[in-house]
């Protein structure tokens, strides 16, 4: 709405395919994208990463050892915080100093069915180490009113589609695979496809002990088998109507555990772009284009599985000079803006809430910044 005052937002993002803390800064006042500023990708050491895979799920891990994660998990955010600042001011020193940072944490457990999703994190502590006001607790309001929790990029999505000719779609593959349609009007609509990364990551992982599919080598040397594709599709939930949301493990790559490494690889490849194809069925139309965003965007294999299945362009959203990497941590810059000014965080149309759901946790910084 018009006369919220222009803030400089930081976002940071944990996603489901476990590779690292994303982290961006954006200038926002909440409905529109005013300006993008530096952005970054820190990986996660293998040591911690198979310590955040020990306390996904419910009732994995203790909750001494869930709280310890949650700590180790903060403190790296709060280093990556440090880092993109430090780039920030080398690569622009006239852009304006971060004013809220948007602390998504990691998704340990998702299950709306039961009103349940979890976000490990500290926001307080990241407040404490940052000297920077933290907006967290994104989800659990939405699943309190009725809603999935999940996507929360779509509101992002729209503002950053403003420009461009719709309807267009804009599909985001990390662990789990979500689509914003976004129509001529501000018409929206949002909801999970199905499995992203997390399967193919999770097979390769068992199967060679490398932790993804890189470029979609191992799948393009196999073949996928059309009858297991057809048998997963099966699953009752590319017939349920949105809105819908998947948690990470929703589904397991057993049903390819008699195929060889790259026959498997091939096959949950072909699965997930199937997963998005059957999508369509509840789009009001159909996109012109699909813009892909995510680390699915770098599987070829995956992108020319996705040509395949949807039969139309399917383009990195670097085509329309948006950031690939940046983009969910530029939307919960976005989004803890919007919290900020009581806007809402999700519609109906994205997450099944019963309104426009307003969000987040606000942490100040010691000393009220």
């Amino acid at each position: 709405m018009a006369g919220h005052e222009p803030l400089t937002a930081l976002g940071l993002m944990s996603g489901t395919s476990l590779d690292g803390i994303d982290a961006a800064i954006l200038r926002t006042d909440g409905e529109r994208v005013l300006c993008v500023g530096a952005a970054a990708t820190v990986a996660y050491d293998d040591a911690f990463r198979e310590r955040l895979r020990g306390v996904l799920g419910d009732g994995r891990a203790t909750a001494g050892e869930t709280a310890a994660v949650a700590r180790a998990l903060t403190l790296k955010h709060a280093q990556a915080v440090e880092s993109l600042l430090a780039k920030s001011r080398a690569g622009d020193p006239e852009f304006p100093p971060v004013d809220l940072i948007g602390f998504h944490g990691h998704t340990i457990v998702h299950r709306p069915e039961g009103g349940v999703t979890r976000q490990i994190g500290d926001g307080a502590l990241l407040a404490r180490t940052t000297g920077i006001s933290v907006v967290d607790d994104f989800r659990s309001r939405d699943l309190a009113h009725g809603g999935e929790g999940a996507p929360l990029a779509p509101l992002y999505h729209g503002a950053l589609a403003r420009e461009l000719e719709r309807p267009v779609a804009v599909l985001n593959i990390g662990g789990v695979a979500n689509v914003t349609w976004i129509g001529a009007g501000d018409d929206i609509l949002a909801f999970d496809t199905g499995p992203g990364n997390a399967l193919i990551d999770d097979w390769v992982r068992a199967a060679t002990g490398r932790p993804m599919d890189e470029d979609g080598r191992l799948a393009r040397s196999g073949r996928a088998r059309g009858d297991v594709v057809a048998a997963l599709l099966d699953h009752p939930y590319f017939r349920r109507p949105p809105p819908k949301s998947l948690d990470r493990d929703d589904f397991a790559a057993d049903a390819v555990s008699h195929l060889s490494p790259a026959d498997g690889a091939a096959t949950l490849t072909a699965f997930t772009a199937g997963a998005v194809a059957a999508a369509r069925a509840f789009l009001p139309a159909a996109p012109l284009r699909w813009l892909v965003c995510g680390g699915g965007r770098r599987n070829r294999a995956l992108m020319a599985a996705l040509e395949d299945a949807l039969e139309t362009a399917v383009e990195p959203v670097e085509t329309v000079g948006w950031l690939g990497d940046a983009l969910e941590a530029q939307a919960f810059a976005f989004l803890a803006v919007r919290s900020l000014y009581g806007l809402p965080l999700s519609l109906p149309a994205t997450t099944g809430v019963d309104r426009p759901m307003v969000g987040g946790t606000l942490y100040k910084a010691p000393g009220g910044g």
